[in-house]
C-alpha cells in the first residue's frame, strides 16, 4: 500500500510499530527512525546512493535490524503543492520499495531541509558536520511530521 494519507497508514498499522523515514536525494538517502509508539523521530544514517538494488539492500538490512513496520518517504512538492520531477522520483522509489511488503506513506517535505539546517546551526554543528548529517535530520523532520499527523488522526 502506498498512500499520501497519514490516517490510512495509521489504519494499516493498528498495533503501531517502528517506522523509518526517508529523505531521498540524488546523491544520498537520509534515514530516520521512530519508536514503536510513534512518539519521536531521530536522525539515523545517510546512505550514499549507488545502484538502486544496492540502496534497497542497505535499506532492507535496516528494516530487518530495527523491526520496521512502515516507511515514510519525503515527497518534494512545489510551494503551490504541485508535483515536480523530484516528486516523480520519490513516487518511483516508493513503487520500487513496495515489494518489501510494508505500508508506505508519501509525506510532504517542503521546508524540511531548511528547518533541519537551521536547527543544526542552532546546535552549533560545523558546516562539514551539517553537510554530512543534513539529509538524515531532514528525514527525521519528515518522519516526525507524519507521526504527529498519525497520532492526531487517532483523536
Amino acid at each position: 500500500m502506498i498512500t499520501t494519507s497519514a490516517a490510512e497508514l495509521r489504519s494499516a498499522l493498528p498495533d503501531g510499530g517502528a517506522l523509518m523515514g526517508l529523505d531521498p536525494g540524488t546523491k544520498t538517502i537520509g534515514v530516520a527512525l521512530c519508536d514503536r509508539d510513534w512518539r519521536f523521530a531521530t536522525a539515523g544514517q545517510t546512505i550514499r546512493r549507488r545502484k538502486f538494488s544496492q540502496d534497497k539492500a542497505e535499506l532492507l538490512t535496516l528494516v530487518s535490524a530495527r523491526s520496521v513496520r512502515g516507511l515514510v518517504i519525503g515527497l518534494p512538492l512545489h510551494m503551490d503543492g504541485s508535483e515536480s520531477p523530484r516528486s516523480q522520483a520519490a513516487r518511483a522509489m516508493a513503487r520500487n520499495l513496495a515489494d518489501l511488503g510494508l505500508p508506505i506513506l508519501l509525506w510532504d517535505e517542503r521546508w524540511t531541509t531548511q528547518a533541519a539546517e537551521r536547527a543544526m546551526i542552532e546546535q552549533d554543528f560545523s558546516r562539514a558536520r551539517r553537510a554530512e548529517r543534513i539529509d538524515s535530520h531532514a528525514a527525521a523532520l519528515i518522519l516526525q511530521g507524519a507521526i504527529d499527523a498519525m497520532v492526531g488522526a487517532a483523536f
